[in-house]
């Protein structure tokens, strides 16, 4: 019996631990079924995006959305664009000769030093859902930080983008 027991305690460590990859964290759906009858959730409360297909949930990814006074629009969309090498047109640095001479702009404020150019911030693995907005890879906190996009882990940003298509349908939810 006691033999049984330890044994017994030796086999719960991993059972347990393996009944926590039950819903992956990004799965190996991407394989299965193409891109169709997918769409992706994003839950501004808890600072997760989830991935759905046929209604199962198939991926999460911590994310980080719009700051206070930025925020992230809520509602129902759809992808409208997918673009892997996506930099901002309105955030970034202007740039003179390959050197950063300002940065952390805003394009819609302040002058342009003379010999500059703006250039934007790197969205990689962009997926535009609303006029600006969009989930991209970028910096998570773990807490709202950007200026309204939904960013998300470079991992999961790729995974996400190469999961959906045109069309697939974003919901944003408080």
């Amino acid at each position: 019996m006691k033999n049984r027991l330890f044994r017994l305690a030796l086999c719960l460590p991993p059972l347990l631990l393996a009944s926590c990859t039950t819903i992956p964290e990004l799965g190996g759906m991407m394989d299965r079924g193409g891109t169709r009858n997918r769409r992706i959730v994003v839950k501004l409360g808890e600072q997760k995006a989830y991935l759905y297909q046929h209604n199962e949930l198939s991926a999460v990814s911590p994310i980080s959305s719009g700051r206070e006074g930025k925020g992230t629009p809520t509602g129902r969309f759809s992808v409208i664009q997918k673009d892997a090498d996506h930099r901002s047109s309105l955030y970034g640095n202007y740039v003179r000769h390959g050197k950063v001479v300002k940065e952390n702009i805003d394009i819609r404020k302040g002058g342009r030093p003379a010999g500059s150019k703006f250039e934007g911030v790197p969205m990689p693995y962009f997926l535009r859902f609303s006029g600006a907005y969009g989930l991209h890879a970028g910096n998570v906190p773990g807490y709202p930080a950007s200026s309204g996009c939904v960013r998300l882990p470079q991992r999961h940003a790729k995974r996400f983008y190469d999961a959906v298509r045109l069309g697939t349908p974003v919901i944003v939810q408080r």
